[in-house]
């Protein structure tokens, strides 16, 4: 059975909560969307192409793609794909990062301190955490053309990743 995204870490349920939790919310704020990422459709496209390297994303890390709630949440894998920040929790933090550079917002400082908050706790104690990673993460939001709010994926899926990167300034690492 193929887990959503929060299924990777070891405190799902509470990210599953919370993730349930920003669904109410949002759905009373009127801000909830149907669905935007279709999973079949992706997987039908040419293999490079910036949607087909979302689908396989996906299915090589065993997750569904966010289908409820508003925009930029079910838009949130394809950040990953754009910057190649991994699905872990420093992965995440490194995503909150680039989302803060990219254009601040609370939530966003809200996630990553959750996020350094289970990382603390998961990280083993021999091993450093690396602030400098998370400080590269925000200068590559901070100094690409991404704004989170209104960028459209859907209308970019058929395009190379390479060039969808540069659409926005986001080079890899």
């Amino acid at each position: 059975m193929i887990q959503p995204l929060s299924a990777s870490f070891d405190s799902a349920p509470r990210i599953q909560r919370f993730l349930d939790l920003v669904d109410r919310i949002t759905e009373k704020k009127g801000l909830n969307v149907p669905q935007v990422v279709r999973i079949e459709k992706l997987r039908s496209l040419p293999v490079g192409s910036f949607g087909r390297t979302w689908a396989d994303f996906l299915d090589e890390n065993n997750i569904a793609p966010f289908t409820t709630g508003p925009r930029r949440k079910q838009l949130h894998d394809g950040v990953h794909i754009l910057t190649g920040y991994g699905t872990d929790p420093i992965g995440e933090a490194e995503v909150q990062a680039f989302l803060l550079g990219a254009k601040f917002r609370l939530a966003n400082l809200l996630l990553g301190l959750g996020l350094l908050r289970m990382i603390h706790r998961q990280v083993d104690k021999q091993q450093k955490f690396n602030w400098q990673r998370l400080w590269q993460a925000y200068q590559r939001g901070f100094n690409s053309h991404f704004d989170p709010d209104s960028w459209q994926p859907e209308l970019l899926w058929h395009l190379p990743l390479k060039d969808v990167q540069a659409m926005f300034a986001i080079n890899r690492d």
